[in-house]
């Protein structure tokens, strides 16, 4: 197949941001590169979506069984089934067009896991193309989008009026310079597109579909009631005033038992590292205690609060002790951890001795003596360091682990990514980086540089726009399209760079943010 002399159409996705102008030559690995950026943000957001589904379905289930909101439920229930099942009978007949378009490409397992990202035939032979030239299942696609929509649509008259504007499957032929692709659907998303592509472009479609799935599910969940959060685990909760004692002390123990539940989905984190779930809906964190010293641990739990309900946490700080034959100890005031880029507090103790008695060094950066046993430390490599005390002829080890400071999760106003309102997206300034459960207080970084990227609703006639941005703040380009945004709009924020400690850092992966009403 010969390639056409007509200027390459742009597409509604967010794919052909740069590809119109390339087409026409040999397509750059970073074009390729970027529509699998944009494709694993998409699959990504899929998985949040559907576990959000699958937490509303289960609270649908046990507003059900209760005799105040049974009535309601066995009306809006049967139909929050009906949009899922539809909706995933749509989603895995896309996941499989995008193995056979692989397969049409070169992909053939297991002699074979890889095929050409860069080729044009293989989507035009598959999704445009008819027999016995191609396979021209781009029809079948719209056919199935199309009967989705109006399925979820005809569930129920109130959801009709919610959503026949705002529902995120859009059938609409993005607007092209080639007339071909202007009067067929099939040839404006696939005609001569590059298979990576293509599947970018499908998994964009599965995106739409889970959107949708959620929208409606929502609708009827909230047609019954709140999210009822059953505690159906019980467990002993015990503690003691002490976790080191000498002869004669006392030993303060509390004990009570705990109430959980799974449906509420705690995630517990112990120094920004996740805790491991357990089967009663606890959580529980294991690990090996360094030299002596005193330690604190932060633990950071998120859960739903069925009092308010809505999303809530707590802050607790666990302290311990771990003993020295000598008396001598050391603690990072922070954490048992040091960060390249900050000044570590650390106390050193000499235990019966004064702090004129202590000289300690460390094998990885530098220690500086603040007087009265408080110390600052700044490491260089990550890894670990120790520091050596020495006090009357004999030298304790202590050692640290070390490590660099986590990136920040960017964010837009109150939101790192999903579904927000469009009036509350654009009444934002701009992009901000925060470092979430970090121990260190006024540790922060600065948003330096991003690409901004909007598609869908707003721009059919356009197709996408994206501005480059230098700063944190929206430019005079960026606030231009952000106001073409509307529901329906999807917005992503990607090539993210910040400048903190260390110096400048660029952030992996995208922020992905899907416009509602």
């Amino acid at each position: 197949m010969s390639l056409p002399k007509e200027p390459r159409q742009k597409m509604i996705n967010i794919m052909y941001l740069v590809l119109t102008a390339l087409l026409a030559l040999n397509v750059s690995s970073e074009i390729l590169n970027a529509f699998k950026t944009v494709d694993n943000s998409l699959m990504n957001s899929n998985g949040i979506i559907e576990n959000k589904n699958s937490q509303l379905m289960s609270s649908l289930d046990e507003l059900l069984k209760d005799a105040k909101t049974k009535e309601k439920a066995e009306t809006w229930k049967p139909l929050a089934d009906q949009a899922k099942q539809s909706s995933d009978e749509v989603y895995q007949y896309i996941e499989s067009l995008k193995l056979e378009l692989k397969k049409e490409a070169g992909y053939n397992p297991p002699a074979d896991t890889t095929f050409k990202e860069d080729n044009l035939e293989a989507a035009t032979r598959l999704l445009v193309e008819e027999a016995p030239i191609g396979k021209g299942k781009g029809k079948e696609l719209f056919s199935k989008l199309k009967n989705l929509k109006e399925k979820l649509l005809a569930l129920n008259p109130e959801i009709a009026k919610e959503f026949s504007a705002t529902l995120p499957i859009d059938l609409t032929i993005p607007a092209s310079k080639n007339a071909a692709s202007n009067n067929d659907w099939s040839t404006a998303y696939f005609h001569m597109t590059p298979t990576v592509a293509a599947l970018t472009i499908l998994s964009k479609f599965q995106n739409d579909v889970r959107n949708s799935e959620a929208q409606v599910i929502e609708f009827c969940h909230k047609e019954v009631g709140e999210v009822k959060v059953v505690f159906d685990q019980y467990v002993p909760l015990v503690g003691t005033n002490s976790q080191y004692l000498m002869p004669g002390q006392e030993l303060d123990i509390k004990a009570g038992i705990g109430a959980f539940s799974k449906a509420a989905n705690p995630r517990v984190t112990v120094d920004g590292g996740s805790a491991t779930p357990q089967a009663d809906g606890s959580a529980e964190y294991k690990t090996s205690v360094g030299g002596p010293g005193s330690y604190s641990k932060k633990v950071h739990i998120e859960f739903f609060n069925q009092s308010t309900g809505k999303p809530d946490f707590r802050d607790y700080e666990i302290k311990y002790s771990v003993g020295s034959p000598t008396g001598i100890s050391v603690s990072a005031d922070a954490v048992k951890v040091l960060y390249v880029g900050l000044d570590n507090p650390v106390s050193i103790s000499g235990g019966s001795k004064g702090a004129e008695a202590i000289k300690a060094t460390i094998d990885n950066g530098s220690i500086k003596d603040n007087g009265n046993g408080k110390y600052t430390v700044n490491v260089e490599n990550p890894g670990t360091a120790t520091i050596n005390v020495s006090m009357d002829g004999k030298t304790t080890p202590f050692v640290f682990r070390v490590k660099n400071v986590p990136l920040p999760t960017p964010m837009v106003g109150t939101s790192g990514g999903g579904r927000i309102s469009a009036n509350a997206f654009k009444a934002n300034a701009g992009v901000r980086a925060e470092l979430k459960d970090f121990v260190f207080e006024g540790v922060k970084y600065t948003v330096t540089h991003y690409v901004i990227i909007c598609t869908g609703k707003g721009f059919e006639s356009t197709g996408p726009k994206f501005a480059e941005v230098n700063g944190a703040y929206f430019s005079a380009e960026a606030k231009q399209i952000i106001e073409m945004c509307k529901a329906g709009s999807s917005v992503i924020f990607t090539d993210i760079t910040v400048n903190g400690p260390g110096g400048s850092r660029k952030l992996e992966g995208t922020a992905a943010f899907n416009l509602t009403q």
